[in-house]
């Protein structure tokens, strides 16, 4: 459903992974059709945006053959395109350029360098922060200032983008990508800082590690990944009320209705 013109809500992201490894719901969007499906379930809860991804992100994971990508990746998003905006997430100049060529009109960037790829082309970039590789980033990721580092970067490429022609830049802190629970929550805690730079923010904390840790009870083993919707809306909602213009997410429809009430919020909608 399009946004209503009065309805200021933040945009909301429908994480579309089509991957057998993804830490969430590895394999369960493999298959071609089924990550079809989705998408149109993700149109009807609401999803401004569906983000399709064929590389998993998640710490450790193995990295993917371009070709393999692109083939699982690409008629995703050609089928996807013509009824909801769709961005490709990926860090590989090829796939971002099939990714646009097949409709895609957001590159959402984890290694925060594919800018030239969105001016050539006209459309949108998101640059998030993200300390080593897939393999690396989690291991003992170490800061003197967090959210001077993580912001000093972002603004960086953000203004290099920008000055090379793109239109539309986002920013993401990249929570979980090179961070301990410390820094993520730091990271939060300074959105409206991020905010303040006058990029568009993007946070994703969907289903992510540092929910598990922080939802369990002391001495408790973490929550299961299918058990942190609480956490993921909790931070979700933080994220929008301190000024972040998107959040990214796995659960579509609970999380619109956190971003509509944000929204009437800031509209000063009667309820």
């Amino acid at each position: 459903m399009p946004i209503s013109p009065n309805e200021r809500r933040p945009l909301v992201m429908g994480i579309l992974n089509v991957t057998p490894d993804s830490f969430s719901d590895g394999g369960q969007w493999f298959d071609r059709d089924r990550a079809v499906l989705r998408g149109h379930e993700m149109i009807a809860e609401g999803a401004d945006i569906i983000d399709v991804g064929g590389e998993s992100t998640r710490p450790a994971a193995d990295p993917v053959p371009v070709d393999e990508e692109l083939d699982r990746v690409i008629p995703v998003v050609g089928a996807l395109a013509g009824r909801i905006r769709v961005s490709v997430d990926t860090t590989k100049e090829a796939v971002a350029n099939a990714a646009v060529e097949a409709g895609a009109t957001l590159i959402n960037d984890v290694s925060a360098s594919l800018w030239p790829v969105a001016a050539r082309h006209g459309v949108g970039w998101v640059a998030m922060h993200r300390r080593g590789s897939a393999v690396t980033m989690q291991r003992d990721p170490h800061y003197d200032d967090v959210v001077r580092e993580v912001s000093a970067l972002l603004f960086e490429r953000a203004s290099s983008a920008t000055a090379a022609g793109v239109a539309e830049v986002w920013i993401d802190p990249g929570i979980g990508f090179g961070k301990t629970v410390e820094h993520n929550l730091s990271l939060l805690g300074a959105v409206s800082d991020l905010v303040q730079g006058g990029y568009p923010v993007m946070v994703g904390t969907s289903r992510k590690s540092f929910l598990g840790t922080l939802g369990s009870a002391p001495g408790r083993p973490p929550v299961p990944v299918d058990e942190r919707l609480p956490g993921s809306l909790a931070t979700a909602t933080w994220a929008m009320e301190q000024g972040a213009g998107m959040v990214r997410v796995h659960d579509v429809a609970a999380t619109v209705q956190a971003a509509r009430l944000v929204g009437a919020g800031r509209s000063g909608s009667p309820w």
